[in-house]
């Protein structure tokens, strides 16, 4: 009897949570137009404004600051513009500076042109290199408008953890606009746009546990705004117009609610299954590479090399033995290819990786099947390396 498939790519997209399943199929049955004000509108729009405070509350944001988009890539591609208003005011932004690790909804640069987006290295660590942050900062023209940075908290292929309150201390320093990409820490990591000082935070509902197709910006006030991506109606105080969608909002908003809930205990108990798993690699295969491992990881991510395994291998080998991972970010259209996350940490290009991420509801008995799959994955890569 085949056994069941295990599932460890919640990266990709996690789970829909059961709590976030029945708010979508109560919102399905509510009639009427979030914009009406009849009481059929009005009830639809008080299901959306109460699903607005638990995503703000998921990030330590006021409900006044949070957007609701179609995904974390509208929300990125809303916020990296040159055009800004300070309340009525036009603001410009100069240039874009992007860690050379950025999610590729970010690494597009948005709404400005590619001689305005530069890239800032990283050290072998995986974090972001702030001395030469801080040099480029130091040599933005200013007069073309303030500086932008957009830094991602917690990277999507490795899991490494970002130095954000240093990034903010030095955007600051130069009046410049902090962008986080916070997709794969939100519910993995507390969240306070107030605490890591930055003035945009972008979410994503399916990475959480609620629904694909729905999203956020979150923005510290209310005064800083980009131009609307988005033109129509006004819904979303003008922001992104568009009728909203209360089903996956709603769904948004019961998973950020969840998720919020005890958030360091799950966590806790996810960071022990992965660090059993990364110690059962090590012991069947000494010479595999975890990146990041020494450092500050969100704990449900192990993105690991098999010198000589080539990512698309290893991923169709797991498959067949019934493991769902990934070799890297999901939004690749499908696409095995070099990581240029790893590129990037200076690792040789011609080794793969393949990257676990797990959740709350993998078990004991997932971790150590995963593993098993592992050591025979790595058995069948020594017999080819020894034939050759």
């Amino acid at each position: 009897m085949a056994q069941e498939r295990i599932y460890m790519d919640w990266n990709a997209t996690a789970p829909l949570m059961l709590a976030a399943r029945e708010a979508c199929l109560t919102a399905l049955d509510l009639l009427g137009n979030p914009s009406s004000v009849h009481g059929e509108g009005r009830k639809i729009r008080t299901l959306i404004e109460n699903a607005r405070r638990d995503v703000a509350a998921l990030c330590g944001a006021s409900a006044s600051g949070v957007t609701f988009t179609s995904g974390a890539t509208e929300a990125a591609n809303w916020v990296l513009t040159p055009d800004f208003r300070m309340g009525k005011t036009p603001l410009t932004i100069g240039h874009l500076y992007i860690s050379a690790i950025e999610h590729p909804a970010v690494r597009e640069g948005g709404r400005f042109g590619k001689a305005d987006v530069s890239e800032i290295a990283v050290t072998p660590a995986g974090t972001i290199d702030l001395a030469a942050l801080e040099a480029t900062l130091k040599a933005h023209d200013r007069q073309s408008g303030l500086p932008m940075v957009a830094v991602m908290l917690a990277n999507n292929e490795t899991g490494i953890v970002q130095p954000i309150d240093d990034v903010s201390r030095l955007v600051k320093a130069v009046g410049g606009i902090l962008v986080v990409d916070a997709v794969q820490a939100a519910g993995r990591l507390p969240l306070s746009i107030e605490a890591l000082g930055a003035d945009f935070l972008i979410i994503s509902s399916h990475k959480i546990g609620g629904p694909k197709g729905i999203g956020a910006l979150i923005a510290r006030g209310e005064i800083l705004m980009p131009t609307a991506l988005i033109r129509g109606g006004g819904q979303e105080k003008g922001h992104r117009s568009g009728t909203e969608n209360p089903a996956a909002i709603a769904g948004f908003g019961a998973a950020a609610r969840f998720v919020a809930e005890d958030l360091e205990g799950r966590m806790s108990g996810v960071s022990a299954l992965r660090d059993r798993l990364e110690a059962a690699m090590i012991a069947a295969e000494p010479d595999v590479i975890i990146h990041g491992r020494d450092g500050a990881r969100v704990g449900n991510t192990c993105f690991f090399t098999l010198p000589g395994l080539k990512s698309e291998t290893g991923q169709i080998a797991f498959d067949l033995e019934g493991v769902a991972l990934s070799a890297g970010s999901a939004c690749s259209s499908g696409k095995v290819g070099q990581s240029y996350v790893l590129s990037a940490m200076g690792h040789d290009p011609r080794h793969g990786a393949l990257r676990i991420s797990i959740g709350p509801s993998t078990t004991e008995a997932e971790i150590d099947r995963c593993a098993e799959v592992f050591a025979k994955v790595a058995a069948r890569r020594r017999l080819a390396g020894a034939a050759a």
